[in-house]
């Protein structure tokens, strides 16, 4: 190893120490930016000699990605992120604390997928779906679908694991020389409503889409797909998929994941088996005691993800909380709010909590929605009736609603 790069690793290490020391983290993000600053070649030099999975798309990446790494499992130990660091500094970060791992499973962010690609040569690439998101970091998503497309040209080795179900994500994988088509699901059509090749109208029916005005771009045939109850892939595979994770778009991230292990040589039943045993995410999807309440949070970053969240909320719950911030990583521009259908919560009471409470508020009460507004996250729990309260907030109010409770459980445990 060059000792140019060798010194970045000391330094990376370093830093993580420091930052632990400070009690300001674990440090892992710190250490990947020292190293970078030293090495700018570190991510290619870390990579090298691994057969790495990327998975990137709007939504569902953290998950899938865990998921992923899971059924790789039994191919040996596999390289990952544990807190949904996808930026160039957090992937450097797991390389290091994993140089002997022969394998990695990444999430990646979707700007970032083309040089990371360039870095780390991925065996698969899994792409999810494609959406609106943050307009103010990300801009428009058509410009997205091109760098995607473009990328995956610069790799015609790789293994494209593709969501059909979602035109633009079709669209960036439709010419790739080795595509695995995944029926993942589309719920959120929204922002594939034109061809992203022609700009004519996508038309849908039972059967799936095409553009009117390419006949050749429709929805490819599915290699995997899924139902209620299990999961379909090639020469009449299929099996039970149970998950511990809620949600139909899960169990499409489920399908995907499988997809890509197997591209990678992973046996199809132990690594559905392997799916299913990823439970809490980063945060997502875990229960907290809090008082009087058990706590399940959700995270939801914009207009498709909070669709497919909201369908997760258990409408039998004592009380719901919707937490939005709108800081940088959020995205400042909150418009997006008028995009989705709170008016599913016609018949439950809902405390709109966050920096901006009040323009949640503004929504809610549009939307028909009876509820309160009280901006601390932490206050609006206290004030639901004792029991099940579900939780979702945005990227932001998500992070800093667990670093209040993880703070609450330790005052707890020093009373005690």
């Amino acid at each position: 190893m060059p000792a140019r790069t060798s010194v970045a690793l000391a330094a990376a290490a370093a830093a993580r120490w420091a930052s632990r020391t400070a009690g300001r983290g674990k440090g892992s993000m710190i250490g990947g930016l020292v190293a970078a600053k030293i090495d700018p070649d570190i991510m290619r030099r870390l990579a090298a000699g691994k057969r790495s999975a990327i998975v990137t798309g709007t939504n569902g990446k953290s998950t899938t990605t865990r998921m992923t790494a899971a059924a790789m499992a039994e191919l040996g130990e596999v390289a990952t992120q544990a807190d949904g660091a996808n930026m160039d500094a957090g992937i450097i970060a797991t390389l290091t604390l994993s140089r002997t791992a022969p394998l990695c499973a990444l999430e990646v962010d979707e700007l970032h997928v083309p040089h990371v690609s360039d870095a780390v040569d991925p065996e698969v690439l899994v792409l999810l779906n494609l959406s609106r998101d943050q307009l103010d970091r990300v801009g428009e998503i058509n410009m997205i679908e091109r760098r995607l497309r473009e990328g995956i040209a610069s790799h015609p080795s790789t293994t494209v694991v593709a969501n059909c179900d979602d035109v633009l994500v079709t669209s960036a994988a439709f010419d790739a020389p080795h595509v695995v088509w995944v029926a993942a699901g589309a719920s959120w059509v929204g922002d594939s409503v034109s061809c992203p090749r022609t700009g004519e109208p996508i038309v849908r029916s039972a059967d799936g889409w095409q553009s009117t005005g390419d006949e050749n771009f429709r929805r490819p045939t599915p290699d995997w797909w899924f139902d209620d109850e299990n999961i379909y892939g090639p020469n009449g595979f299929s099996a039970p998929l149970t998950l511990a994770v809620p949600g139909r778009a899960n169990r499409g991230n489920a399908t995907q994941a499988v997809a890509a292990a197997v591209a990678m040589g992973a046996d199809p039943g132990k690594a559905v088996a392997a799916v299913g045993t990823v439970g809490e995410v980063a945060g997502r999807y875990g229960v907290h005691q809090i008082g009087n309440h058990s706590v399940r949070t959700l995270l939801a970053k914009n207009p498709a993800g909070w669709q497919e969240a909201l369908s997760m909320i258990d409408q039998d719950a004592d009380g719901l909380v919707i937490a939005v911030n709108g800081q940088v990583p959020d995205g400042e521009d909150l418009s997006w709010l008028w995009d989705v259908r709170f008016e599913a919560f016609e018949t439950m009471q809902v405390v709109a909590a966050g920096e901006r409470a009040a323009d949640l508020s503004v929504r809610l009460l549009y939307a028909g929605a009876e509820h309160t507004t009280i901006p601390d996250p932490m206050a609006a729990i206290a004030s639901c009736p004792p029991g099940r309260v579900e939780v979702l907030a945005n990227y932001t109010a998500f992070r800093d609603l667990g670093i209040a409770m993880e703070r609450a459980a330790r005052a707890r445990k020093a009373e005690q």
